[in-house]
């Protein structure tokens, strides 16, 4: 009798493992795929979701077969500006957006960091001329091998992904 038990649930978790959640496709709007894993929260931070009225599907953790585990968003009625997307470039910088109208996918591209970053990232330095004076931050972003620095244009300081704090 226990042989039949574990056999019955052994088969349960084999059914669960098959099935997916489906998530239903936009119809007009941006996707936002390949966000690392544990990102697309501070990514829909960026785009204030919170505020938007329309559909918005958030999945965290999904498999992916190139990142092991990551995030995606879904946004019906919405598109990015480039403000916007510097910034999802900073917090997810191999995501990719997909411009979807009509349940197509009209254009898809990969984030990309520019050269230089303005009004997006706050200097914690004290002593940087942001922190007394009414001028808009700007950070040079420079690249060494897989990490990313961003240098405020003023002070110079030097800060990490990791440390910087977005406005």
């Amino acid at each position: 009798m226990a042989d039949k038990n574990n056999l019955q649930k052994d088969d349960v978790e084999n059914e669960a493992e098959k099935k997916e959640i489906k998530i239903n496709p936009i119809k007009n709007g941006v996707v936002i795929d390949h966000i690392s894993s544990g990102k697309a929260l501070s990514v829909a931070k960026i785009l204030n979701i919170e505020k938007y009225s329309n559909l918005v599907t958030i999945g965290l953790n999904l498999s992916s077969s190139k990142m092991g585990l990551k995030d995606c968003i879904k946004i019906e009625g919405r598109s990015l500006s480039n403000y916007e997307l510097n910034k999802i470039a900073i917090i997810a910088p191999d995501a990719t957006v997909s411009m979807i109208h009509e349940k197509k996918v009209e254009d898809k591209f990969k984030v990309k960091l520019p050269k230089e970053v303005k009004n997006a990232i706050k200097c914690n330095n004290p002593n940087c001329i942001t922190k007394v004076q009414n001028v808009e931050t700007r950070f040079n972003v420079e690249e060494d091998k897989s990490m990313c620095y961003f240098r405020c244009f003023y002070c110079e300081r030097i800060y990490s992904v990791d440390e910087i704090e977005l406005l």
